[in-house]
């Protein structure tokens, strides 16, 4: 014989024909049992400070209350469980079954009032995955994550040397002449005097920002939107920065950019018919002839591919090792992809003699309320900024010029 108890089904009537307590009856009973254990507990400590014993009956009592309290929360247990596994929710019930449906029409209610006399006739519409039947109850399948919008990572900065300021502006000396006449001297005769001058400059210091508006529900719903909208603020200004440190015209609010003064090419030995490498070889070639050492290049991503797909007349690549993983380098100098420059123009320097960055305020992401109208909209207001300067102490060791055109398809 099996001997489990089984518990009460929900909806059902008990043993002995009583009906099921709802929620709220239980709910009464379980406060009311709480509070008469609460009182005993005070009952207790009270005579125990006062020295007295406490009945028999009153620790009767006490068990009894102490029983009651863990079947009611049992009862909780069990009710909640039940409602659970029926998806007691709102939204559930919203879809009703066949059943509900022709209980509540109106064609129903009509035969009801006039006797049930007749036929009645109800329409049951085709199951369709159409909005007006099933449709509600199909749930699209939701990946977690966000698909975002490529970025290209920024690295003009890279290039130059990094430096802070706590001013508005950063002035700083630079040469402008040195005429070098040192030489040998014979002994009692006058040595040769050398020309050196500087003259003072400046770079000012420049906000780049921008801003988004966003509802604090979105922020708040979507926990992973925060961060995301912090970094797509973050690449924006980085990549405003990345166009300013490299074609900025200096006019206005911008930054005087390093391909905008840079110097001309132009082939120092007069190479016939240069390629593109050659021309590369050569620029690199003309700073050194400034007496400067070149570290660096600045290429379109479209015309370094053409570089690296240079191959010999067997097919080997001349340049580019499909199965390695050296970043791009050519002519012992690192390259720097980036589509700001023009898929038809080049750079080459000594870069990080040639400039300075001067960070004001690194990058800062604040969100507010206090916007125009944001408070009573419940809408945020997302802003992010930063603060730098150029100074550009050296153009003479920075070279740009265009590449000369590729060979024609054979």
């Amino acid at each position: 014989m099996n001997m489990m108890t089984r518990g009460r089904e929900f909806g059902r009537k008990e043993e002995g024909g009583q009906e099921p307590r709802d929620e709220k009856t239980i709910q009464q009973e379980l406060k009311d049992t709480l509070d008469k254990v609460k009182g005993f507990a005070e009952n207790f400590e009270k005579k125990a400070k006062e020295g007295e014993d406490v009945s028999r009956e009153a620790k009767n009592n006490a068990d009894e209350a102490l029983t009651k309290l863990t079947e009611l929360r049992g009862e909780m247990t069990e009710l909640a469980q039940k409602l659970d596994q029926r998806g007691g929710g709102d939204d559930e019930m919203e879809h009703k079954s066949l059943g509900q449906k022709v209980g509540a029409s109106d064609e129903f209610k009509s035969y009801l009032d006039s006797g049930c006399t007749g036929t009645m006739r109800l329409e049951v519409k085709a199951v369709t995955s159409d909005p007006a039947s099933a449709g509600p109850l199909i749930q699209p399948a939701r990946q977690p994550g966000i698909v975002e919008l490529p970025r290209q990572r920024p690295r003009i900065r890279d290039l130059l040397t990094p430096g802070r300021t706590t001013s508005n502006s950063v002035e700083y000396a630079k040469q402008v002449t040195r005429t070098n006449n040192a030489d040998v001297v014979a002994e009692g005769a006058q040595k040769p005097e050398s020309d050196y001058a500087w003259e003072v400059d400046s770079a000012p210091v420049r906000t780049i920002a921008h801003w988004v508006p966003a509802s604090r529900q979105a922020m708040d719903d979507i926990p992973q939107l925060e961060s995301l909208i912090d970094g797509e603020l973050r690449y924006g200004l980085d990549d405003a920065e990345d166009a300013e440190l490299l074609l900025g015209d200096g006019t206005g609010q911008h930054l005087e950019g390093l391909y905008t003064v840079a110097s001309a090419y132009a082939d120092p030995i007069g190479y016939a018919d240069p390629t593109r490498i050659d021309q590369l070889r050569l620029a690199v070639l003309q700073v050194e002839l400034a007496d400067y050492a070149p570290d660096g290049m600045v290429l379109h991503p479209s015309a370094w591919t053409s570089i690296e797909l240079t191959k010999t007349t067997d097919g080997a690549y001349v340049f580019a090792n499909p199965l390695g993983i050296a970043g791009p380098v050519l002519w012992g100098r690192p390259v720097v992809p980036t589509k700001r420059i023009g898929s038809g123009n080049f750079m080459v320097g000594a870069f990080r003699m040639a400039g300075q960055i001067f960070d004001r305020m690194e990058t800062e992401v604040r969100i507010s309320d206090q916007d125009r109208d944001n408070f009573i909209k419940n809408m945020l207001t997302v802003r992010a900024e930063k603060r730098l300067a150029l100074a550009i102490r050296r153009p003479a060791a920075l070279v740009k010029g265009a590449l000369v055109d590729l060979p024609a398809a054979a």
